[in-house]
């Protein structure tokens, strides 16, 4: 007997070819934009594909009364009531760190626009002038201690990765030890105020949980030093973004990137300045992740019903 796959998210071809090839398995592709347009189609299916921007509320796993499976191509599922999926006995598939390279990699690339504060040389640029006297006074990373918030999969590849420029690492995770944090590559602190407090680079890789909701606010914020720069590709509800523009405007920051938002996109207004860096969550996606991202979930699918992966 075929199952109903409905593919509600952008997932790479490999997935969709297999999943078509494999007479197992009818599919369709309805790509939903929101939470009305999910409930529209939720109906056809039995096997659920979404992505982190998919709302899986109670409203639409009570339009899909033949729903078995949801699978997710992205490590947190704070997108999906889990409360109602178990209600109904409906089994939830994720995929933890398959990204964590191509979110490393990008955390990279923002500390070293932030510490070399390349948005403010492109604008300069932009705007014909050559402003390169002060270049001198811009730090190497190895100058840096980051302070990593989050020591999973994710926060480990940055550790690691970060290393290699010799930047001093530590990180806070109450759920590790102090040697498992040594075996990944940063120094435990063991409040969340020590390692505000001695960090000139802070990146939030944590779930969005109870715990880490609210995160970095504005009371948070003052055990920042001065100049200190905060990345947030982890999830918008973690940081206030109202506390972290008034620290940059008010000079207490001295540089923000954001690759996550509370609402997405978000409807706001943002400042003009250089010390600002947005991009629009993009910072697990690349080629290389998608395609592995698409290859693990039909095979988590095939293992869920028992199916051997066809052309293995």
């Amino acid at each position: 007997m075929t199952k109903r796959v409905l593919i509600a998210a952008d997932v790479d071809p490999s997935l969709i070819n297999r999943l078509k090839a494999d007479p197992r398995f009818e599919v369709r592709i309805d790509i939903a934009a929101d939470e009305d347009m999910l409930t529209a189609s939720a109906g056809f299916a039995e096997v659920l594909i979404t992505r982190a921007h998919n709302r899986v509320t109670a409203r639409v796993i009570a339009a899909a009364p033949d729903l078995q499976l949801i699978a997710q191509g992205t490590s947190g599922v704070d997108n999906i009531d889990q409360d109602a999926a178990r209600a109904r006995n409906i089994a939830l598939i994720s995929l933890p760190g398959e990204n964590a390279n191509a979110v490393a990699e990008f955390v990279i690339g923002q500390m070293i626009a932030l510490t070399r504060t390349i948005p403010f040389y492109h604008r300069s640029m932009v705007e014909r002038q050559w402003l390169r006297n002060d270049c001198a006074n811009r730090s190497e990373l190895r100058s840096y201690r980051l302070g990593i918030v989050g020591l999973g999969r994710v926060g480990s590849r940055v550790a690691a990765l970060a290393s290699t420029f010799g930047v001093d690492i530590q990180a806070y995770d109450p759920y590790l030890t102090p040697e498992v944090c040594r075996h990944r590559g940063a120094t435990k602190i063991e409040g969340f105020p020590d390692l505000l407090r001695t960090s000139d680079i802070v990146s939030f890789h944590v779930p969005l949980t109870r715990e880490t909701r609210g995160m970095l606010g504005f009371d948070e914020m003052q055990f920042l030093r001065k100049g200190a720069m905060v990345i947030n590709a982890s999830r918008g509800e973690v940081t206030d973004i109202d506390s972290l523009l008034k620290g940059l405007e008010s000079g207490h920051l001295g540089g923000v990137a954001l690759d996550v938002y509370e609402n997405e996109p978000p409807d706001r207004r943002w400042p003009d300045t250089p010390g600002l860096i947005l991009t629009p969550h993009i910072a697990g996606c690349s080629r290389e992740s998608k395609q592995s991202i698409g290859e693990t979930l039909y095979r988590k699918i095939c293992e869920f019903y028992g199916f051997a992966p066809a052309g293995n």
